[in-house]
């Protein structure tokens, strides 16, 4: 049996692109034929997708993973993202451990905790090199954390349980916008332990632009150094269409598309409301590249002026989200929207703050346990209890009114990932608009607010045509354009390793 190969794709840091070149890299290797599968051994992030368990049930992995697997034509499981972690405040982070919450490892010292995560995350990547010929992997931050090098089962182990299984090469990608890229490349190198460098088979430099040759003579001068050849030069690509995987609008400084001068004055002005626990932002991506839709990242009032969409997407943390929605005074003009028949969405968590009391008696969500008082919106009680709920749904909206009436009738697929339990505060269950195919409610509607426990509302070419009259390209159309964009740049190094 051929041994199988893997590609590791390191960073000299958080965000210089590791995600996107290993998206690209799974759907080159599918085209030419390969059995190709991703795989990062940990990743933080509160953006996750719900995929199916071995043994029977759904489990979740980071939103990255998820799409990583699309690109590599192969389906999602839980040994891709073996380990994730979901933010819930500065200092704490759930643990998921193979696609299910495990508590008691949350608990743990970090540094504690460790091995045990390496273990299981070990066990993945055997999984996954014993099933397919290639492996792409995923690291996270940089390779070159001294102060983590003898815990670091994302970069420095997997890469050496790979090495145990067949040929490795690695790949370091550094984002050339920022400036200082040679440096963070010659300094991620020389900080490798001695045992990997040698591995090191080609930089990338990332989010480039401008004239390439102005790059010499640096390329051969590194080279030289390291005896690391340049394997290609990526073009800087704002809209490649992949969701970032901390989310779009999860940094300060990301670009509104409210801002940019290539959207119509015109289109329709939607305001997502980001608090600090946004998750499953990834979601809104199709938004972002629908003609006529300007996008706004919303954390203080005026950033909700003139919207003509509100939207309050889900949370890891809802009941703080709640109480800084409240002390950064949106909510009152989030009130005064809906007031005035302006379309207000709530998804997930966001559809808990719409209602009328939130009440977590053990816990689970973190806040508060008493009775929380919502935004009153919608005339919903939700009560927080473990286990989490994750499911993949296929249902039909309902009977609709006002700015929501397009959507009546319409099918949609999409995911469920919540403990929140919720149910019509008046017994009123008429207001359900949205039911699971055993009945449950997963949506209300009052006015021109809407409140749905459906994520990927958006992800449905049928629902963006009801509601704008337009689609953004699929999912396969982006994905095989970044594999274009290795072929046209990195070729000769993936055809020299892969053949």
């Amino acid at each position: 049996m051929t041994r199988p190969r893997t590609i590791v794709v390191w960073g000299t840091s958080s965000g210089a692109g590791k995600s996107l070149l290993a998206t690209a890299l799974c759907r080159w290797a599918a085209r030419r034929g390969f059995d190709v599968a991703p795989y990062k051994a940990q990743n933080m992030s509160n953006n996750a997708r719900v995929v199916p368990l071995a043994d029977g049930g759904c489990g979740e992995i980071g939103s990255a993973q998820y799409f990583q697997a699309l690109a590599a034509r192969v389906a999602p499981t839980v040994d891709m993202n073996p380990v994730l972690l979901k933010p819930e405040r500065d200092t704490a982070s759930q643990v998921v451990l193979h696609g299910r919450v495990e508590p008691a490892l949350a608990a743990l010292p970090w540094r504690e905790r460790s091995a045990r995560l390496a273990a299981a995350a070990r066990q993945s990547l055997q999984r996954l090199l014993a099933d397919h010929e290639l492996v792409v992997i995923e690291g996270a931050g940089s390779p070159a954390e001294i102060n983590l090098a003898d815990c670091d089962y994302v970069n420095l182990d997997a890469a050496r349980w790979a090495r145990a299984a067949g040929p490795l090469h690695a790949l370091l990608v550094c984002d050339i916008d920022r400036g200082g890229a040679f440096a963070h490349l010659y300094g991620t190198w020389r900080l490798l332990p001695a045992d990997l460098r040698g591995h090191l088979a080609g930089f990338v430099l990332n989010k480039f632009r401008g004239d390439a040759a102005l790059l010499a003579p640096g390329p051969h001068q590194l080279e030289a150094l390291t005896g690391v050849p340049l394997a290609g030069v990526l073009p800087l690509w704002p809209d490649h269409g992949l969701p970032d995987e901390d989310g779009p609008g999860a940094r300060d400084d990301h670009r509104d598309d409210a801002d940019d001068p290539g959207k119509p004055d015109d289109g329709v002005r939607i305001a997502v409301v980001a608090p600090p626990g946004i998750s499953n932002l990834d979601e809104f991506q199709p938004l972002r590249h629908l003609p006529g839709v300007r996008l706004r990242w919303a954390r203080r009032p005026a950033d909700l002026d003139a919207a003509d969409w509100i939207v309050l997407p889900g949370s890891k943390s809802t009941l703080a989200d709640l109480a800084w929605l409240r002390a950064q005074r949106l909510d009152a003009p989030i009130r005064a929207h809906a007031a005035a028949g302006r379309p207000l969405l709530g998804v997930c968590g966001g559809l808990q703050m719409l209602g009328l009391v939130l009440h977590d008696p053990d816990g689970v969500d973190g806040g508060p346990t008493g009775p929380v008082p919502g935004l009153g919106l919608l005339p919903l009680a939700t009560r927080y209890a473990a286990p989490k709920r994750l499911c993949r749904q296929h249902a039909r909206l309902g009977a609709l009114h006002g700015p929501w009436q397009a959507l009546a009738g319409v099918e949609v697929e999409g995911y469920e990932i919540r403990c929140g339990r919720t149910s019509a505060a008046d017994g009123d269950a008429a207001r359900a608009v949205l039911h699971t195919a055993d009945g449950d409610a997963l949506g209300w509607q009052r006015g021109a607010v809407l409140g749905l426990y459906l994520h990927g509302l958006f992800e449905n070419a049928v629902a963006l045509q009801c509601l704008f009259g337009a689609v953004t390209p699929a999912l396969d159309r982006r994905v095989d354009a970044l594999a274009d964009a290795l072929d046209a740049r990195l070729q000769p190094w993936l055809r020299q390793r892969l053949g």
